[in-house]
């Protein structure tokens, strides 16, 4: 495994337990299932992820991107009923843990490669 794809999990993990201790009903019963949640979360932003893109995309433009976001949601969701061990409650918590692990993420990914320069 290359050196940017454990970084990226290693980043995804922490995002995920800032989540799930910032947001009530996004849970996680044990380590094994975050560490897990953050290697098929990576693998579904890199390969479904894309897919949905390009087949909403005109739904994106004319929603002026609500579609794009509501993607992210219903991923975040299906990767919840994958993994064994990770539960989110509802569609609005998953509203705002998607949100939330976006702006933690982007945040950490800053951190990180400001620390890089």
């Amino acid at each position: 495994m290359n050196h940017k794809f454990i970084t990226k999990i290693i980043l995804n993990i922490f995002a995920l337990l800032i989540v799930s201790y910032l947001i009530p009903g996004f849970h996680f019963t044990n380590i094994v299932a975050t560490v897990i949640t953050a290697i098929v979360i990576g693998m579904v932003n890199s390969y479904i992820k894309p897919i949905f893109q390009i087949i909403f995309l005109p739904l994106s433009i004319i929603t002026l991107g609500v579609a794009a976001f509501l993607i992210n949601v219903l991923l975040l969701l299906i990767v919840s009923y994958i993994v064994p061990g990770f539960d989110i409650e509802n569609f609005m918590t998953a509203v705002i843990s998607s949100i939330a692990l976006t702006l933690i993420s982007m945040f950490l990914n800053k951190i990180l490669v400001s620390e890089e320069l």
